[in-house]
């Protein structure tokens, strides 16, 4: 591929991610004004000032809106970049809290309000948990390749499916703790997690 061509590529994944970032804040202001059920997808891409088809092009659902992110590209990334010698809890903790804590103020308050709006309503929950299910697959199988064991290891697959269950509740207490900082919560929940001291 030729440099031009990656040019293109970059600007393409900019754009696009910049039209759902703002699809997204207008969607999360509706949702706030009217409430969710009372929302229409319709509404959202008249005020983003976008066809409804383009809307679905980016979102296969009105609940996608809230539910999809550019988290798990920036946890991989993350992921590979941990040194070797770590522990998989270490790399997974170092990861997911460097793929947090760069977020900007308004991206925290944003995070906020869309961990509220999941915890609240049940098709977004439902929605989060679906993609929840795809991360901590996605966690299994970085694991597996760490360590050099098969992601069907029900060892492996506990090992994430720990992960994701800090993750939900650190959503759950950062939407419910408006003071709170989500990747201190997950840093400290998952350090607590390797150490045993949990409870």
């Amino acid at each position: 591929m030729s440099a031009d061509e990656e040019r293109n590529i970059g600007l393409r994944e900019r754009k696009k991610a910049k039209t759902m970032a703002l699809v997204q804040k207008h969607a999360l202001r509706l949702f706030r004004e009217l409430g969710y059920n009372a929302t229409t997808v319709e509404q959202i891409a008249e005020a983003a000032e976008i066809s409804p088809s383009t809307f679905f092009r980016y979102f296969p659902t009105k609940e996608d809106v809230m539910i999809m992110d550019n988290y798990d590209p920036l946890l991989i990334s993350a992921f590979v970049q941990q040194q070797p010698d770590l522990s998989p809890l270490n790399a997974v903790r170092n990861a997911m809290v460097s793929a947090t804590e760069d977020l900007s103020v308004e991206e925290l308050v944003t995070l906020r309000e869309r961990n509220q709006l999941i915890m609240t309503v049940p098709e977004l929950r439902a929605a989060s948990l679906n993609n929840l299910m795809q991360t901590m697959q996605m966690i299994t199988e970085m694991i597996a390749k760490r360590v050099g064991r098969s992601p069907d290891d029900i060892n492996i697959r506990a090992f994430a499916g720990a992960v994701i269950g800090i993750n939900i509740s650190v959503m759950q207490y950062h939407a419910e703790h408006p003071d709170s900082v989500f990747a201190v919560l997950l840093n400290d929940a998952l350090h607590k997690l390797e150490s045993g001291q949990l409870l």
